[in-house]
């Protein structure tokens, strides 16, 4: 396992438990704040700005597609920033419309525990693997 797969699984990891047990305590402001969010076009702009550097750097230094299931995640994470990234800058209205399509406050708990779930993964994978070996946790 290559040490920047181990790094970026246990940052991803970490920062998307926080982030998902934050949202789980705070339930009805952070609906709140992403129904407001999600209509305040200056606000989309400088988000997809922020996600398209990201996802860049993300898949730009970490763009493996073999070696297990960790470093594929890491990887799909990035190009999952990215697009958003694009589609905030170019696509802002389909971003709106996928928003409301998804229901945000109806399925509140299913969307905050998509990245919970996958954070435990990550942060678990980062933290057993060794640098230079292959990733026990996802044979």
């Amino acid at each position: 396992m290559s040490s920047r797969t181990i790094f970026l699984s246990r940052l991803i990891g970490l920062f998307t438990i926080l982030f998902s047990l934050s949202m789980l305590l705070h339930k009805q402001s952070t609906v709140e704040t992403l129904e407001t969010l999600v209509h305040n076009r200056p606000v989309l702009l400088i988000l997809g700005m922020i996600a398209l550097i990201g996802g860049l750097a993300m898949v730009l230094c970490h763009n493996l597609w073999s070696g297990g299931a960790l470093p594929v995640i890491v990887t799909l994470v990035g190009w999952s920033i990215l697009s958003r990234g694009l589609l905030l800058l170019f696509l802002p209205d389909a971003m709106v419309s996928l928003f409301e399509m998804v229901r945000f406050g109806e399925f509140f708990y299913i969307v905050a525990a998509i990245p919970l779930v996958i954070g435990l993964y990550l942060t678990h994978g980062g933290f057993t693997s060794l640098p230079g070996t292959r990733n026990h946790v996802s044979n």
